[in-house]
């Protein structure tokens, strides 16, 4: 196991990193802009009407015409760059093993050595987690710094902050746990990554057609960004169990099933 967990920190280190550094900066940035950019949204609203459903639709709530300080910070944690960094992350990660060693031709050689498949995929599991643990930790790192020089009626308490991040760790490993399931049953890694790229754009596609259509309202439940709402969250001041256990459901059931594939499944690369 401690070769297997060697092999895969020489393989993602340094892309982790960048991507430690680019949330950390990307959240800081948010943090000190948003609040002043937002300020003036009201002239954006009525210049440009649709703008206010997407950003209902980001935030699970109706900001009337003008955006709060709490509003705006929630608007700070579903922000597309943030969403798109962590994704993009797993969306790497995730997609490996086996499809990325399919692709690379290097399948056989690794499953010919003295490790089980069992092993395997739990060292991924736990690259997977101990890389997200560490993304998440440096945005979170880079907001309570950034949040240090803003004004105090624009910062966000802290408990609120760790409260949806726990909230954005469920949407992680929900999203991880596709990726894992989609790689274990594909041999090829651009196609794992296209289809959970898609699921997650039909994800943001029917939150915005939820805000128009009956129809599209009826079945939000089918979308990831459904259990994810940060603005609920600040406001109310409580933690979101019942959503959070829906994505652990998700995480749970995909990734066990992902296990089960890749343990039964045959790999070849000849």
């Amino acid at each position: 196991m401690r070769g297997l967990l060697s092999k895969i920190v020489a393989e993602v280190l340094w892309p982790v990193l960048w991507f430690c550094l680019g949330l950390f900066v990307i959240m800081g940035l948010l943090t000190a802009l948003l609040p002043k950019v937002l300020g003036n949204i009201h002239e954006v609203f009525d210049n440009m009407p649709m703008v206010k459903p997407l950003i209902t639709a980001l935030l699970g709530v109706d900001p009337g015409n003008q955006i709060s300080s709490q509003l705006s910070q929630a608007f700070l944690w579903t922000h597309p760059t943030l969403l798109t960094l962590l994704w993009a992350h797993e969306l790497m990660y995730c997609s490996r093993m086996p499809a990325g060693e399919i692709d690379r031709g290097t399948a056989d050689f690794l499953l010919c050595q003295p490790v089980t498949r069992l092993q395997i995929f739990l060292a991924e599991s736990i690259g997977w987690l101990v890389s997200g643990a560490v993304i998440l930790g440096c945005g979170c790192a880079g907001h309570l710094i950034a949040s240090a020089f803003v004004h105090p009626e624009m910062r966000l308490p802290l408990r609120s902050a760790l409260l949806v991040l726990g909230n954005l760790a469920a949407v992680y490993l929900a999203v991880g746990g596709m990726a894992f399931l989609l790689s274990a049953c594909s041999d090829r890694r651009g196609r794992a990554v296209g289809i959970v790229f898609a699921v997650l754009l039909l994800s943001f596609l029917l939150n915005f057609l939820a805000q128009f259509q009956e129809w599209a309202k009826s079945i939000s439940w089918l979308s990831i960004m459904e259990y994810y709402r940060p603005a609920i969250v600040i406001q109310s001041g409580q933690f979101p169990w019942s959503d959070v256990l829906n994505l652990l459901r998700l995480a749970v059931i995909t990734w066990t099933i992902a296990l089960l594939v890749f343990h039964r499944r045959s790999i070849c690369t000849v």
